[in-house]
């Protein structure tokens, strides 16, 4: 009698965990890229709470906002929150997370600044000493679990309320497949869109890199571009 091994079958990259029961708190929630996040999650039905340097400030746009969504401090929005969106302006990056340290310890922080800089020529791309925002922030929070995810996503298009649907891939890089994984189904949380695994960490230069080139291909055409990736 012989007997063979048998390997199990790969695992379906399109079978995603239920993240309904999740709490999402967006760190500078209050700005345009913030808010529409905010808007376009809670709208799914996610818990979202979103966070401001001041309380009251946070809580007047998460009125604005409605379907649900709440306001708070930094340090609360990151305390109560399963997953924390990093949405703040470059400048204010690292100062931000090395303040929350402690409250985001343990929790899954997606990254998703892009670190830019502006002359008569337009956008370019910066390189933080890290290597990328999305490192900066894995060095800035050792104890958290960090991901990189939504830098691509048009603020005017996420606002749009006449818009049912977004139409975009969101490339999501990290180190650990199930943290990964929970990004990917946040954001195919959100109707139109399509969390795709785009790499470790150490590849999120360039991928922050591109808003350089898409904020000149709007330029050029007048649009709000995404991104789709091909064949899969």
């Amino acid at each position: 009698m012989t007997t063979t091994d048998s390997k199990p079958a790969p695992k379906d990259p399109w079978d995603l965990p239920d993240v309904s029961g999740l709490v999402v708190g967006v760190l500078g929630g209050t700005g345009e890229q913030g808010r529409g996040l905010a808007y376009r999650l809670a709208k799914a039905g996610q818990q979202v709470i979103i966070g401001s340097r001041a309380a009251d400030r946070a809580q007047e746009v998460a009125a604005g906002i409605g379907h649900g969504v709440e306001g708070a401090d930094n340090a609360e929005c990151a305390r109560r929150s399963d997953i924390v969106i990093v949405a703040v302006p470059w400048d204010g990056h690292a100062k931000t997370l090395e303040s929350l340290r402690e409250e985001l310890a343990g929790k899954l922080v997606v990254d998703c600044v892009n670190p830019l800089g502006f002359d008569k020529k337009g956008a370019y791309a910066l390189k933080p000493e890290e290597g990328s925002a999305a490192e900066q922030a894995a060095a800035l929070l050792p104890d958290s679990r960090v991901a990189a995810a939504f830098h691509h996503l048009s603020a005017v298009l996420l606002q749009d309320t006449s818009l049912e649907e977004i139409d975009t891939d969101v490339m999501v890089l990290g180190e650990e497949r199930a943290d990964v994984e929970l990004v990917q189904a946040l954001a195919g949380r959100i109707p139109g869109m399509r969390g795709v695994f785009a790499g470790r960490l150490r590849n999120a230069h360039q991928v922050e890199s591109l808003v350089a080139n898409l904020i000149s291909v709007n330029r050029r055409y007048k649009a709000h571009a995404g991104l789709r990736v091909t064949d899969i």
